[in-house]
C-alpha cells in the first residue's frame, strides 16, 4: 500500500472514530432527556397560554416526546461533537488557522444558543399572540402538538443560524476572504436584504419584522467591526512578512 493511500485510509478511520463518539454522545443524551420530555413539552407550550393543543393520531404524542428528547440529546451532545470535529481538523491546520477555527467553534456555539434563546423568549410569544388575535367566538384556536413543535423548531433554528453572522464574518476575515471595508461598502444592500428576510420569516405585522430586523442589523454592525479589526491586524503584519 502506498503512503498516500495509507494516509487516506488513516483519515477515514479517524473520521469514523470521531463520528462514532459523536453518535454515542447523541444516543446517550437522547436517552437521558427522554425522562424529562413531558416537563420540556410543558415548557415549550407555555407561550401559547390558554390555547388548546391536540394530537391527531395515537402515536403522535409519544413520537413528539421522542422528538423533544432527540433535540435535547443533540444539545447535550453538541459540545462533544464540536470537540471531536476540532480533534479531526486540528492536525492539518497552521497555528493561526487553529486559533481562528477554535474561536469560531466556541463563539459559534455561544451565538447559536443566544439566537435560539432570543427566538423562544421574545419572538415566539409575539408570533403566537399575532396568530391568536384572529380567533373569535365562532372559531377557537386549536393547534396540533406536532405542528406546533415543528413551528418552534424552525423558528429557533432560523434565529440560531442568523445569529452566526458575526462568527462567519470573523472567520472569513481571518482567512482573508472578506474585509471590513467590503462589508461597510455593502451596508445599504445588507439593510435591504435584512428587512426583506425579516418580512419573509415573520408574520405580516410590523412589530414582528422589527423584532427580527433590529438584532440582525446589530449583528451586521458587529460583523463590520470585527472584520475591520482583523483587516487592520493583517495590514500591520504585512510589512513584517515581506522579505528584507
Amino acid at each position: 500500500m502506498t503512503g498516500s493511500a495509507q494516509s487516506f485510509w488513516e483519515h477515514v478511520a479517524e473520521l469514523r472514530k470521531r463520528l462514532l463518539i459523536s453518535m454515542l454522545a447523541l444516543i446517550g443524551g437522547t436517552i437521558a432527556c427522554f425522562g424529562y420530555a413531558e416537563p420540556a413539552a410543558r415548557f415549550i407550550i407555555a407561550p401559547i397560554g390558554d390555547a388548546s393543543l391536540v394530537v391527531l393520531s395515537p402515536p403522535e404524542l409519544f413520537m413528539s416526546y421522542v422528538r423533544i428528547a432527540l433535540l435535547g440529546g443533540a444539545v447535550l451532545a453538541s459540545p462533544v461533537a464540536l470537540f471531536q470535529a476540532w480533534l479531526f481538523v486540528r492536525p492539518g491546520l497552521e497555528r493561526s488557522e487553529r486559533r481562528s477555527i477554535l474561536g469560531a467553534l466556541v463563539s459559534g456555539a455561544v451565538f447559536f444558543l443566544a439566537g435560539s434563546a432570543f427566538a423562544f423568549a421574545v419572538v415566539l410569544p409575539i408570533t403566537v399572540r399575532f396568530f391568536l388575535q384572529f380567533e373569535n367566538d365562532a372559531i377557537k384556536a386549536m393547534f396540533s402538538f406536532r405542528e406546533y413543535l415543528g413551528f418552534v423548531e424552525s423558528l429557533v433554528l432560523s434565529f440560531g443560524i442568523a445569529f452566526e453572522l458575526p462568527v462567519v464574518s470573523l472567520l472569513l476575515a481571518a482567512l482573508g476572504i472578506v474585509k471590513g471595508s467590503m462589508l461597510r461598502s455593502m451596508r445599504r444592500y445588507a439593510i435591504l436584504v435584512i428587512f426583506i428576510a425579516a418580512a419573509i420569516l415573520t408574520p405580516p405585522d410590523v412589530v414582528s419584522q422589527v423584532v427580527l430586523a433590529l438584532p440582525l442589523l446589530a449583528l451586521y454592525e458587529i460583523s463590520v467591526i470585527l472584520a475591520g479589526v482583523v483587516e487592520r491586524k493583517r495590514a500591520r503584519r504585512a510589512p513584517a512578512e515581506l522579505p528584507g
